[in-house]
Protein backbone atom coordinates (compact mmCIF):
# COMPACT_ATOMS: atom_id res chain seq x y z
CA UNK A 1 0.00 0.00 0.00
CA UNK A 2 1.40 3.41 -0.99
CA UNK A 3 1.85 6.28 1.43
CA UNK A 4 -0.95 8.24 -0.23
CA UNK A 5 -3.31 5.27 0.04
CA UNK A 6 -2.42 4.85 3.69
CA UNK A 7 -3.04 8.55 4.40
CA UNK A 8 -6.48 8.24 2.83
CA UNK A 9 -7.16 5.13 4.86
CA UNK A 10 -6.21 6.94 8.08
CA UNK A 11 -8.73 9.67 7.28
CA UNK A 12 -11.44 7.09 6.69
CA UNK A 13 -10.61 5.45 10.03
CA UNK A 14 -11.23 8.78 11.76
CA UNK A 15 -14.58 9.06 9.98
CA UNK A 16 -15.47 5.51 11.04
CA UNK A 17 -14.67 6.27 14.71
CA UNK A 18 -16.83 9.41 14.58
CA UNK A 19 -19.74 7.50 13.02
CA UNK A 20 -19.60 4.91 15.81
CA UNK A 21 -19.30 7.64 18.45
CA UNK A 22 -22.34 9.58 17.20
CA UNK A 23 -24.41 6.61 16.02
CA UNK A 24 -25.28 8.04 12.59
CA UNK A 25 -23.71 9.24 9.36
CA UNK A 26 -25.53 12.58 9.51
CA UNK A 27 -24.40 13.39 13.07
CA UNK A 28 -20.82 12.42 12.24
CA UNK A 29 -20.94 14.52 9.09
CA UNK A 30 -22.01 17.60 11.05
CA UNK A 31 -19.08 17.21 13.43
CA UNK A 32 -16.64 16.59 10.57
CA UNK A 33 -17.92 19.43 8.40
CA UNK A 34 -18.92 16.98 5.68
CA UNK A 35 -22.10 15.51 4.21
CA UNK A 36 -23.86 12.28 5.18
CA UNK A 37 -23.28 10.79 1.73
CA UNK A 38 -19.55 11.58 1.81
CA UNK A 39 -19.29 10.15 5.31
CA UNK A 40 -21.08 6.96 4.22
CA UNK A 41 -18.79 6.60 1.21
CA UNK A 42 -15.68 6.97 3.43
CA UNK A 43 -16.83 4.08 5.63
CA UNK A 44 -17.71 2.02 2.55
CA UNK A 45 -14.20 2.57 1.16
CA UNK A 46 -12.69 1.44 4.47
CA UNK A 47 -14.85 -1.70 4.42
CA UNK A 48 -13.77 -2.42 0.84
CA UNK A 49 -10.06 -2.06 1.64
CA UNK A 50 -10.37 -4.23 4.77
CA UNK A 51 -12.60 -6.75 3.02
CA UNK A 52 -15.18 -6.90 5.79
CA UNK A 53 -18.49 -5.34 6.79
CA UNK A 54 -17.93 -2.98 9.73
CA UNK A 55 -21.45 -1.67 10.31
CA UNK A 56 -24.83 -3.33 10.17
CA UNK A 57 -27.19 -0.72 8.76
CA UNK A 58 -30.93 -0.62 9.47
CA UNK A 59 -33.49 2.10 8.88
CA UNK A 60 -33.32 3.11 12.55
CA UNK A 61 -29.75 2.67 13.78
CA UNK A 62 -26.22 1.48 13.11
CA UNK A 63 -24.62 -1.42 14.94
CA UNK A 64 -21.06 -2.66 14.85
CA UNK A 65 -20.55 -6.07 13.28
CA UNK A 66 -18.35 -8.64 15.00
CA UNK A 67 -15.33 -7.59 12.96
CA UNK A 68 -16.39 -3.95 13.35
CA UNK A 69 -15.85 -4.18 17.10
CA UNK A 70 -12.23 -5.27 16.61
CA UNK A 71 -11.53 -2.68 13.89
CA UNK A 72 -13.14 0.10 15.93
CA UNK A 73 -10.91 -0.66 18.92
CA UNK A 74 -7.80 -0.32 16.74
CA UNK A 75 -9.06 2.82 15.01
CA UNK A 76 -9.91 4.33 18.39
CA UNK A 77 -6.34 3.61 19.50
CA UNK A 78 -5.11 5.56 16.49
CA UNK A 79 -7.38 8.54 17.15
CA UNK A 80 -6.48 8.65 20.85
CA UNK A 81 -2.79 8.37 20.01
CA UNK A 82 -3.10 11.31 17.61
CA UNK A 83 -4.86 13.34 20.30
CA UNK A 84 -2.08 12.45 22.75
CA UNK A 85 0.53 13.66 20.26
CA UNK A 86 -1.30 16.95 19.84
CA UNK A 87 -1.65 17.35 23.59
CA UNK A 88 2.05 16.54 24.15
CA UNK A 89 3.01 19.34 21.74
CA UNK A 90 1.33 21.88 23.99
CA UNK A 91 3.38 23.53 26.72
CA UNK A 92 0.48 22.95 29.10
CA UNK A 93 0.45 19.20 28.41
CA UNK A 94 -2.59 16.98 27.78
CA UNK A 95 -5.31 19.02 29.47
CA UNK A 96 -8.51 17.03 30.00
CA UNK A 97 -11.44 18.54 28.13
CA UNK A 98 -14.71 17.50 26.54
CA UNK A 99 -17.75 15.46 27.57
CA UNK A 100 -17.49 12.28 29.68
CA UNK A 101 -20.55 10.03 29.43
CA UNK A 102 -20.80 7.61 32.35
CA UNK A 103 -23.37 4.86 32.90
CA UNK A 104 -23.84 3.72 36.51
CA UNK A 105 -26.49 1.78 38.47
CA UNK A 106 -28.99 4.12 40.11
CA UNK A 107 -28.10 3.60 43.78
CA UNK A 108 -24.34 3.59 43.20
CA UNK A 109 -24.64 6.69 41.05
CA UNK A 110 -26.69 8.55 43.62
CA UNK A 111 -24.82 7.61 46.78
CA UNK A 112 -21.26 6.82 45.59
CA UNK A 113 -20.44 8.75 42.40
CA UNK A 114 -22.68 11.82 42.42
CA UNK A 115 -21.38 13.27 45.74
CA UNK A 116 -17.90 13.63 44.17
CA UNK A 117 -19.00 15.20 40.88
CA UNK A 118 -18.92 18.84 42.11
CA UNK A 119 -15.27 18.52 43.17
CA UNK A 120 -14.39 16.80 39.88
CA UNK A 121 -15.97 19.62 37.86
CA UNK A 122 -14.11 22.17 39.96
CA UNK A 123 -10.77 20.43 39.41
CA UNK A 124 -11.32 20.01 35.65
CA UNK A 125 -13.15 23.13 34.41
CA UNK A 126 -12.99 22.05 30.74
CA UNK A 127 -14.61 18.65 31.32
CA UNK A 128 -18.38 18.14 31.32
CA UNK A 129 -20.05 15.04 32.78
CA UNK A 130 -23.21 13.25 31.69
CA UNK A 131 -24.12 10.77 34.42
CA UNK A 132 -26.67 8.20 33.28
CA UNK A 133 -28.33 6.41 36.20
CA UNK A 134 -29.70 3.16 34.84
CA UNK A 135 -29.94 -0.35 36.28
CA UNK A 136 -30.20 -2.07 32.87
CA UNK A 137 -27.17 -3.51 31.09
CA UNK A 138 -25.58 -0.81 28.94
CA UNK A 139 -23.54 -1.55 25.82
CA UNK A 140 -20.80 1.06 25.63
CA UNK A 141 -20.80 1.24 21.82
CA UNK A 142 -24.51 0.91 21.07
CA UNK A 143 -25.54 3.24 23.90
CA UNK A 144 -22.76 5.77 23.17
CA UNK A 145 -21.20 5.63 26.63
CA UNK A 146 -17.55 6.34 27.41
CA UNK A 147 -17.39 4.59 30.79
CA UNK A 148 -19.65 2.05 32.49
CA UNK A 149 -19.57 1.44 36.23
CA UNK A 150 -20.84 -2.06 36.95
CA UNK A 151 -21.25 -4.21 40.04
CA UNK A 152 -19.54 -7.50 39.31
CA UNK A 153 -16.98 -9.97 40.58
CA UNK A 154 -16.00 -10.92 37.01
CA UNK A 155 -15.54 -7.91 34.67
CA UNK A 156 -16.09 -8.64 30.98
CA UNK A 157 -12.87 -9.96 29.37
CA UNK A 158 -13.66 -7.81 26.32
CA UNK A 159 -13.28 -4.58 28.28
CA UNK A 160 -10.55 -2.83 30.22
CA UNK A 161 -11.28 -1.58 33.69
CA UNK A 162 -10.31 -0.54 37.16
CA UNK A 163 -11.65 -1.71 40.49
CA UNK A 164 -13.15 1.21 42.39
CA UNK A 165 -14.61 -0.12 45.62
CA UNK A 166 -16.12 -3.21 47.24
CA UNK A 167 -19.89 -3.09 47.72
CA UNK A 168 -20.36 -4.27 51.30
CA UNK A 169 -23.83 -5.07 52.65
CA UNK A 170 -25.16 -5.19 56.18
CA UNK A 171 -28.30 -5.39 58.26
CA UNK A 172 -29.33 -2.37 60.30
CA UNK A 173 -32.15 -1.05 62.41
CA UNK A 174 -33.02 2.03 64.40
CA UNK A 175 -32.25 2.04 68.14
CA UNK A 176 -35.97 2.66 68.77
CA UNK A 177 -37.02 -0.47 66.87
CA UNK A 178 -34.47 -2.63 68.71
CA UNK A 179 -35.59 -1.26 72.08
CA UNK A 180 -39.15 -2.28 71.30
CA UNK A 181 -38.42 -5.67 69.69
CA UNK A 182 -35.03 -6.72 71.17
CA UNK A 183 -31.67 -7.03 69.42
CA UNK A 184 -31.04 -10.34 67.57
CA UNK A 185 -27.95 -12.23 68.72
CA UNK A 186 -28.15 -15.01 66.11
CA UNK A 187 -29.47 -15.00 62.51
CA UNK A 188 -32.27 -17.44 63.40
CA UNK A 189 -33.75 -14.81 65.74
CA UNK A 190 -34.59 -12.72 62.64
CA UNK A 191 -37.58 -15.01 62.11
CA UNK A 192 -39.42 -13.13 64.88
CA UNK A 193 -38.65 -9.68 63.43
CA UNK A 194 -40.05 -7.48 60.69
CA UNK A 195 -37.42 -7.53 57.94
CA UNK A 196 -37.15 -5.11 55.03
CA UNK A 197 -35.73 -6.68 51.89
CA UNK A 198 -35.43 -6.18 48.12
CA UNK A 199 -38.54 -8.12 47.16
CA UNK A 200 -37.84 -8.63 43.44
CA UNK A 201 -37.35 -12.41 43.67
CA UNK A 202 -38.36 -15.08 46.21
CA UNK A 203 -34.70 -15.56 47.14
CA UNK A 204 -34.49 -11.94 48.34
CA UNK A 205 -36.20 -12.99 51.59
CA UNK A 206 -33.74 -15.86 52.15
CA UNK A 207 -30.85 -14.20 53.94
CA UNK A 208 -27.43 -15.85 54.08
CA UNK A 209 -24.81 -15.43 56.78
CA UNK A 210 -21.30 -16.66 57.44
CA UNK A 211 -19.20 -16.67 60.60
CA UNK A 212 -15.88 -18.44 60.21
CA UNK A 213 -16.72 -21.87 58.84
CA UNK A 214 -20.39 -21.65 59.84
CA UNK A 215 -23.05 -20.84 57.24
CA UNK A 216 -26.66 -20.05 58.11
CA UNK A 217 -29.65 -19.45 55.83
CA UNK A 218 -32.74 -17.77 57.26
CA UNK A 219 -36.13 -17.27 55.62
CA UNK A 220 -37.23 -13.85 56.83
CA UNK A 221 -40.54 -12.08 56.57
CA UNK A 222 -41.80 -8.55 56.87
CA UNK A 223 -44.63 -6.27 55.87
CA UNK A 224 -42.52 -4.10 53.58
CA UNK A 225 -40.29 -4.97 50.63
CA UNK A 226 -38.83 -2.31 48.33
CA UNK A 227 -36.23 -2.46 45.54
CA UNK A 228 -34.58 0.90 46.23
CA UNK A 229 -31.82 1.25 48.80
CA UNK A 230 -32.75 4.82 49.68
CA UNK A 231 -36.33 3.75 50.41
CA UNK A 232 -35.13 0.83 52.56
CA UNK A 233 -32.92 3.21 54.54
CA UNK A 234 -35.87 5.54 55.10
CA UNK A 235 -38.00 2.59 56.22
CA UNK A 236 -35.32 1.62 58.76
CA UNK A 237 -35.13 5.21 60.01
CA UNK A 238 -38.92 5.14 60.44
CA UNK A 239 -38.65 2.09 62.73
CA UNK A 240 -40.33 -0.32 60.30
CA UNK A 241 -37.87 -3.15 60.87
CA UNK A 242 -34.43 -4.57 60.19
CA UNK A 243 -33.30 -3.70 56.69
CA UNK A 244 -30.68 -5.01 54.26
CA UNK A 245 -28.60 -2.14 52.91
CA UNK A 246 -25.41 -1.51 50.97
CA UNK A 247 -22.93 0.12 53.31
CA UNK A 248 -22.61 3.16 51.04
CA UNK A 249 -26.31 3.88 51.63
CA UNK A 250 -26.21 3.36 55.40
CA UNK A 251 -22.84 4.87 56.37
CA UNK A 252 -23.95 8.44 57.16
CA UNK A 253 -26.87 7.29 59.29
CA UNK A 254 -24.52 4.86 61.06
CA UNK A 255 -21.97 7.59 61.74
CA UNK A 256 -24.69 9.83 63.17
CA UNK A 257 -26.08 7.07 65.40
CA UNK A 258 -29.49 7.15 63.71
CA UNK A 259 -29.20 3.43 62.96
CA UNK A 260 -26.98 0.60 64.20
CA UNK A 261 -25.62 -2.54 62.58
CA UNK A 262 -27.45 -5.75 63.44
CA UNK A 263 -25.51 -9.01 63.85
CA UNK A 264 -22.09 -7.37 63.33
CA UNK A 265 -20.28 -10.63 64.13
CA UNK A 266 -21.91 -12.31 61.14
CA UNK A 267 -21.10 -11.57 57.51
CA UNK A 268 -24.27 -10.86 55.57
CA UNK A 269 -24.09 -12.29 52.03
CA UNK A 270 -26.71 -10.98 49.59
CA UNK A 271 -26.81 -12.55 46.13
CA UNK A 272 -26.63 -9.09 44.50
CA UNK A 273 -23.30 -8.02 46.01
CA UNK A 274 -19.93 -7.60 44.34
CA UNK A 275 -17.37 -4.95 43.44
CA UNK A 276 -17.77 -1.66 41.59
CA UNK A 277 -15.61 -1.53 38.44
CA UNK A 278 -15.28 1.28 35.92
CA UNK A 279 -15.04 -0.30 32.45
CA UNK A 280 -14.21 1.00 28.98
CA UNK A 281 -13.37 -0.40 25.51
CA UNK A 282 -9.84 -1.76 25.04
CA UNK A 283 -7.33 0.97 24.15
CA UNK A 284 -3.67 1.75 24.71
CA UNK A 285 -4.32 5.49 24.61
CA UNK A 286 -7.09 6.51 26.99
CA UNK A 287 -8.37 10.03 26.34
CA UNK A 288 -7.17 12.52 29.02
CA UNK A 289 -10.74 13.38 30.05
CA UNK A 290 -11.52 9.69 30.71
CA UNK A 291 -8.24 9.05 32.49
CA UNK A 292 -8.88 12.09 34.69
CA UNK A 293 -12.36 10.86 35.66
CA UNK A 294 -11.18 7.32 36.44
CA UNK A 295 -8.20 8.41 38.53
CA UNK A 296 -10.22 11.06 40.38
CA UNK A 297 -12.98 8.63 41.38
CA UNK A 298 -10.51 5.89 42.32
CA UNK A 299 -8.61 8.36 44.50
CA UNK A 300 -11.74 9.65 46.22
CA UNK A 301 -13.31 6.25 46.79
CA UNK A 302 -10.05 4.93 48.24
CA UNK A 303 -10.58 7.45 51.05
CA UNK A 304 -14.12 6.27 51.77
CA UNK A 305 -14.77 4.38 55.03
CA UNK A 306 -15.49 0.67 54.75
CA UNK A 307 -17.76 -1.57 56.76
CA UNK A 308 -15.96 -3.31 59.62
CA UNK A 309 -17.85 -6.51 60.28
CA UNK A 310 -17.20 -6.69 64.02
CA UNK A 311 -18.15 -3.16 64.93
CA UNK A 312 -21.20 -0.94 64.79
CA UNK A 313 -18.96 1.86 63.52
CA UNK A 314 -17.26 2.16 60.10
CA UNK A 315 -13.46 2.26 60.16
CA UNK A 316 -10.96 3.68 57.64
CA UNK A 317 -9.50 1.21 55.17
CA UNK A 318 -7.07 0.75 52.32
CA UNK A 319 -8.60 -0.03 48.90
CA UNK A 320 -6.85 -2.94 47.15
CA UNK A 321 -4.51 -1.84 44.39
CA UNK A 322 -6.53 -0.81 41.34
CA UNK A 323 -6.24 -2.77 38.12
CA UNK A 324 -6.51 -1.76 34.54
Amino acid sequence: MSTNQMMTLLTEMVVFVKVVETGSFSAAARLLGSTPSATSRAVARLEKVLGTRLLQRTTRKLRLSESGHAVHARCLDMVNAAQAVMAASSQLGPEPQGLVRVSVPKAVGRFVIHPHIPDFLARYPKVDVQLRLDDRYVDLIDDQVDLAIRITDSPSPGLMGRHLIDIDHLLCASPQYLQQRSTPQHPHELKTHDCIFLGEEPGDARWKFQQGGKRVHVQVRGRYAVNHTGARLDAVLRNLGIGSLPFFTAKHALQQGQIVQVLPDWQFQPHYGGQAWVLYPPTRHLAPKLSAFIHFMAERLAQEPRLHQRSHLPLPYELPEAQG
